[in-house]
């Protein structure tokens, strides 16, 4: 009986061409593991297709809900940004593919697993990682970093001589990957960080010229950090983000264009549809504002940072992003209320919010007078605070004599 390998299988231009390469070179049977995460495939087809191409077995996992619930809205909760821009949607489903690679390969006691990422790109990693942390026992098949193709150009040349079916060609070469958080473009015209985006490149958001002419408002009400109601509308964590996506889709929202630093190195361009999630991403922050006080605000700001870039490595299951995750519900705990936004060719505004948790009060904060606070009080405190100051033009006062 045949050594098993199960391979991270979606149908595109890299898994398509694995399965024949992994018969030539491996006296090994191939599960190929399709985990749906929210990409627009026709499942039924990918499955057809692993199986024509030499699989003996097909797994369609649909974890849409748990990847929405488990891993995009806890990211939300951080506030977890990859420099500045990125919101991680590749970043955030790769260690949940992997934890389903793991578990399908323990169901049928297989030894490997295999993926399609190349070797110049963060998936390795992601996939690794994660394969390490849950199952340290499976070893690793990664063609890319075997075999003699050295490029798309050169895969796409042996697809066609294998006769097998290819989702791209060298004239639309771009590497994508979707979910539903959102889709990536990269390879291509894009690599040159002196061209703009082409204007048919988008797929789930209009252009800033195509975007609705009249704005859009949403309302959304969180609990404990986590959104659940559209519009006065309860969803579940699958249904609110993917009407977002339709509507931040269609005012433009949430494309971004960055030169990112790669985990292995190098700099890469990468752009990104994100509607929806940048839509709750505003709002989150927002709702923050209201509810939380400055010393936790802050230095939440620090643990976002360093939470990304735990998220972005791939090391999701690591005790550190599990202290981090626990410091970070505890802050949530408050952050409960709805977010009004107006949304108009690629902006977000702010229109208005509301929290039973508000540390903002009008009395308080207003010019007008409050039992709370003495204006004359501000006098003693300015003292205390320009004391440091003072006393340094003093010292500098007498070096000048």
């Amino acid at each position: 009986m045949k050594e098993k390998v199960v391979l991270a299988y979606s149908g595109g231009l890299d898994t398509s061409i694995i399965i024949p390469w992994l018969k030539e070179n491996y006296d090994l049977d191939i599960v190929a593991a399709c985990i749906n995460v929210g990409q627009e495939d026709d499942m039924e087809q990918v499955e057809k297709k692993a199986i024509k191409s030499g699989a003996v077995k097909v797994y369609v996992e649909n974890v849409v809900e748990e990847f929405v619930k488990d891993y995009v809205f806890p990211s939300i909760k951080a506030n977890a940004v990859y420099e500045d821009k990125y919101l991680m949607g590749t970043s955030i489903a790769r260690p949940l593919i992997a934890k389903k690679l793991v578990e399908i390969a323990k169901k049928e006691g297989a030894k490997y697993i295999a993926h399609g990422c190349t070797g110049k790109g963060n998936d390795q990693v992601r996939f690794e990682t994660t394969m390490a942390a849950l199952a340290p026992e499976i070893k690793v098949i990664a063609p890319w970093r075997i075999w003699d193709i050295e490029s798309r150009e050169d895969a796409i040349d042996y697809a066609n001589a294998k006769g097998i079916e290819i989702p791209v060609t060298k004239e639309k070469i771009y590497s994508r990957d979707m979910n539903l958080m959102h889709i990536s473009h990269e390879g291509g015209a894009i690599e040159d960080p002196k061209n703009e985006q082409p204007q048919d490149l988008y797929l789930m958001t209009r252009t800033l010229e195509e975007a609705k002419d009249e704005p859009t408002y949403v309302e959304i009400y969180f609990e404990k950090g986590i959104p659940t109601k559209l519009d006065g509308k309860e969803l579940s964590p699958a249904s609110l983000l993917a009407e977002l996506n339709k509507i931040g889709g269609e005012n433009g929202i949430g494309v971004t264009d960055i030169l990112e630093n790669r985990l292995v190195g190098m700099k890469s361009r990468g752009i990104y549809e994100t509607p929806g999630a940048t839509i709750l991403m505003s709002a989150h922050k927002d709702l923050e504002h209201l509810c939380l006080d400055k010393m936790t605000y802050q230095y939440k700001q620090m643990i976002s940072l360093k939470y990304a870039e735990l998220v972005y490595n791939g090391t999701w299951f690591c005790s550190l992003k599990e202290a981090m995750d626990a410091f970070i519900d505890k802050t949530q705990e408050t952050v409960t209320g709805w977010v009004k936004l107006k949304l108009y060719k690629g902006n977000i505004v702010f229109a208005g919010m509301d929290s039973p948790y508000a540390l903002y009060e009008h009395s308080i904060s207003s010019f007008g007078a409050s039992d709370f606070y003495n204006q004359k009080d501000a006098t003693g405190f300015i003292n205390l605070f320009n004391l440091p100051f003072k006393i340094e033009a003093m010292m500098k006062s007498k070096d000048e004599k």
